[in-house]
């Protein structure tokens, strides 16, 4: 098995982002701001030669990563659609106030964000609470959401070689997800920026998490 090195970002700031909507599998386009996410987010990458590139559906985590690949020293220039990473999908709470939602869902316990329901709970515990108070059941369980993600990571590390430097543009929570799996004792609890760097590093199947939720100048 392989050694190589992930770079997740999230994408771009959306109109539902500026709004406070909740937003998983909808989409909305970037902001203006979500461009300078995007663009800023390239330049930090610019000298990590990226070999592989992918990104999950969305349209606004596709326009992120072209943003970023087009400043890119690597010879990738188009991110492959992977959809596995996805954002969570939040069901019937979609679109919704993320204020109204995060009340109606962790209130009646005294947790009224989202930070706070993690904070009590876990990530995992928030998506199973989320999925019991949908009324149509659509949204995604501990379970499911892993169900779907995973055989993205089990491609990885089966078709990447020694070496490989792999993009991947995705989503908030998700990219808190794969931290809090990999490793728990980072705070996640602090929400991932738009145009966010974490960075993951596999050594055969084991993963660990380099750094979360990095905007510095530079990275490598």
């Amino acid at each position: 098995m392989a050694n190589f090195d992930i770079y997740l970002v999230r994408h771009g700031q959306t109109i539902l982002n500026k709004y406070h909507r909740i937003q998983g599998w909808i989409d909305a386009p970037l902001t203006e701001k979500g461009v300078a996410d995007a663009k800023a987010a390239g330049a930090r990458l610019a000298d990590v030669a990226f070999t592989k590139a992918f990104t999950s559906d969305a349209p606004r985590a596709q326009r992120t990563a072209a943003h970023i690949l087009a400043q890119n020293s690597g010879t990738v220039k188009t991110a492959t659609i992977n959809t596995a990473f996805r954002e969570e999908n939040f069901g019937y709470f979609e679109g919704n106030d993320d204020v109204q939602t995060w009340h109606m869902i962790g209130g009646p316990e005294g947790h009224n964000t989202f930070n706070d329901i993690i904070t009590a709970y876990s990530i995992e515990k928030s998506k199973d609470m989320i999925h019991n108070l949908d009324p149509f059941k659509d949204a995604e369980d501990n379970a499911t959401f892993w169900a779907r993600l995973q055989p993205g990571f089990d491609d990885l590390i089966t078709n990447c070689v020694d070496g490989d430097k792999v993009l991947i543009t995705s989503h908030g929570t998700t990219i808190r997800s794969i931290v809090s799996r990999f490793n728990p004792a980072i705070n996640i609890a602090v929400s991932a920026q738009n145009g966010s760097v974490t960075k993951l590093s596999v050594h055969g199947d084991a993963i660990t998490v380099d750094y979360y939720n990095r905007v510095d100048a530079h990275l490598d």
